[in-house]
């Protein structure tokens, strides 16, 4: 049983995971903007809590996206600079597999959907499906308009994420929806290890975030657009 730190920060929700032989310490709050402040003191707490330290690690997980910009930055520095130091592998976790796989363990099924919220007005959406005790992915992360998710994917089976409550007009009822995820730190945590026994390692300079757009935000024009 691999020693893994796991952290994500692609969302207003800042999780951090470590994995060991004992009992698995979780820890979720507030991220954004804060997530660069708090990261680091967080993950020394986490380490005493388990009585380990960084030179007990044995890989950093982190989550590369798609998501927040700012906070996928976060996540991939501090990865990529505890790994740098500590001579230790990434491992990379899909930040939209995190919300198929927090939906799972809420009673979703084995083919999920996950739409997130992608700010001005986008989602984030990809296709899961648990096979052989792992997760595949159906269709690859890619940015959507509500409305376009929602005559592609059909009638899909289970959807999970932050759209869903966003975008509930544009997505229209769906029967089987979880907007809520019960625990990204314990997800992240799973998929982290799941990556290390694949042997899904890769070296500290490759921890490197997904981004899939490279727009920020609306123009002045397109928010005055948007408004009329």
């Amino acid at each position: 049983m691999p020693v893994l730190l796991a952290l994500d920060s692609s969302t207003d929700t800042m999780a951090l995971a470590l994995v060991s032989p004992g009992p698995s310490k979780l820890f979720e709050a507030a991220g954004g903007a804060k997530a660069s402040a708090r990261m680091l003191p967080e993950i020394k707490a986490l380490l005493a809590q388990a009585g380990l330290g960084l030179g007990d690690l044995d890989a950093i997980a982190f989550g590369q996206g798609p998501g927040a910009f700012t906070g996928l930055r976060t996540a991939c520095a501090v990865a990529q600079g505890l790994a740098f130091g500590l001579g230790k592998p990434v491992v990379a976790v899909d930040s939209l597999m995190l919300v198929a796989d927090d939906a799972r363990e809420q009673g979703a099924g084995d083919d999920v959907w996950v739409a997130m919220d992608a700010r001005i007005g986008e989602i984030y959406a990809a296709h899961y499906r648990w096979q052989d005790g792992a997760w595949q992915v159906a269709e690859a992360p890619a940015l959507y308009a509500p409305e376009a998710l929602a005559a592609h994917w059909g009638e899909p089976a289970a959807v999970a994420g932050t759209g869903l409550t966003e975008y509930a007009q544009a997505l229209g009822t769906l029967p089987h929806a979880w907007p809520q995820a019960r625990s990204r730190a314990a997800a992240l945590g799973r998929l982290a290890l799941a990556g290390w026994q694949r042997g899904e390692l890769r070296d500290a300079a490759e921890a490197l975030p997904v981004y899939v757009r490279d727009k920020v935000a609306l123009t002045t024009a397109e928010r005055e657009q948007q408004a009329a």
